[in-house]
């Protein structure tokens, strides 16, 4: 009886040493596990991040390109683009706008949009603030040379961070002449028109493609100065005015509307 208590005694001690080897392995194992998930995860962020500011250049260059072909018929131009942890959307009814000169309407049109999208959860949208213009502003109309028709901005929606391209309406005062006893204004209206086919891009290495697929111009009636003094521009959720410094007696707007179609 005694021999078999000390044998049993042997054997407890004997097991401790690898009982605790074994423990201290496991222990090792699974700190090495989380360690090396948390790793994967903050590489991921890295990756998704680096690829969210390069599209966001690479947006720029779009845009770039896509004005380019704008006012050049048959015009195309291409960018490339990589996407991994997000994907562009292509959208065809983005938003509709009205152009009026506050007595009436001038021109009604609906415009698509390019749209870039990330999950919220790699962390992009700590850098977002709710309205971060990386092109142009809020306006819907602009009058200066040095302002971009292009409008691109960043928002932070429930699931997704987003980058969004649409195009703004461009005014521009051409001068008067005279017209036998009567001076009359010119004001040139620029629109840009994106068509696409709604449809989401798979991630990947992709190609996106604008090109100028029509290029027409409208004249409209003459107005009296006191009712072509301003332009008025509405897409539905804002609308901004043009106030137009004319002379003489009348005014004439002039449309010149560039259909530009985006695709891969």
């Amino acid at each position: 009886m005694r021999s078999n208590l000390q044998n049993l005694r042997k054997n407890t001690k004997a097991a401790s040493p690898a009982v605790s080897a074994i423990v201290i392995t496991a222990a090792t194992v699974v700190l090495v596990l989380i360690s090396s998930l948390y790793a994967l995860q903050v590489l991921s962020n890295q990756q998704a991040k680096a690829e969210f500011e390069g599209t966001q250049n690479s947006i720029l260059v779009f845009d770039d390109s896509l004005r380019d072909i704008a006012w050049d018929r048959d015009g195309s131009r291409s960018v490339r683009f990589a996407t991994q942890f997000g994907h562009m959307r292509l959208i065809q009814s983005a938003k509709s706008l009205e152009i009026s000169n506050g007595i009436e309407s001038l021109y009604n049109f609906t415009t698509g949009a390019v749209k870039y999208q990330m999950p919220s959860g790699y962390g992009v949208s700590g850098d977002v603030s709710p309205s971060n213009y990386i092109l142009g502003d809020n306006r819907v109309v602009v009058s200066k040379l040095s302002d971009s028709f292009g409008q691109a901005f960043l928002t932070q929606e429930t699931e997704q961070t987003s980058i969004t391209l649409n195009y703004r309406v461009r005014v521009s005062e051409s001068g008067a002449i005279m017209v036998g006893s009567r001076t009359v204004n010119y004001v040139d209206i620029f629109v840009i028109r994106l068509k696409c086919e709604t449809q989401n891009i798979p991630a990947g290495d992709f190609d996106l493609v604008c090109k100028n697929v029509g290029l027409t111009t409208s004249t409209s009636r003459e107005y009296t100065i006191d009712e072509g003094s301003t332009v008025l521009v509405s897409d539905g959720e804002r609308s901004d005015t043009v106030n137009l410094t004319l002379t003489g007696d009348s005014v004439v707007f002039n449309l010149i509307i560039a259909d530009v179609r985006v695709s891969t």
